[in-house]
């Protein structure tokens, strides 16, 4: 009996749910990137790391990502090779 009550239950919740009317939107709103589009173009326009080298703020995200991987790789390699005193190999000397 309890299956049958939920089961004509949730037929209701579905069939208000189809009945419903839409949701009316106002004349010009847009949503998503759509709007971004249509607005125009906000901000700096990004550029090749080459053309303004000293303003990472204007570089394309990409190029910023394999810049500041690449940064930070030779920074902890450099720090490392300090660390370690440079050369992996021995040199007869210390032999």
């Amino acid at each position: 009996m309890a299956h049958v009550s939920s089961r004509s239950a949730l037929q209701k919740l579905l069939s208000a749910g189809r009945s419903a009317a839409p949701i009316a939107r106002g004349g010009g709103v847009t949503r998503g990137f759509a709007a971004a589009s249509e607005a125009g173009h906000h901000g700096t326009a990004k550029v090749n790391f080459w053309e303004q080298p000293s303003n990472p703020g204007n570089w394309k995200e990409e190029q910023f990502v394999i810049l500041s991987l690449t940064g930070w790789g030779l920074l902890i390699y450099g720090g490392y090779k300090a660390a370690t005193g440079g050369s992996s190999k021995k040199s007869k000397a210390e032999k």
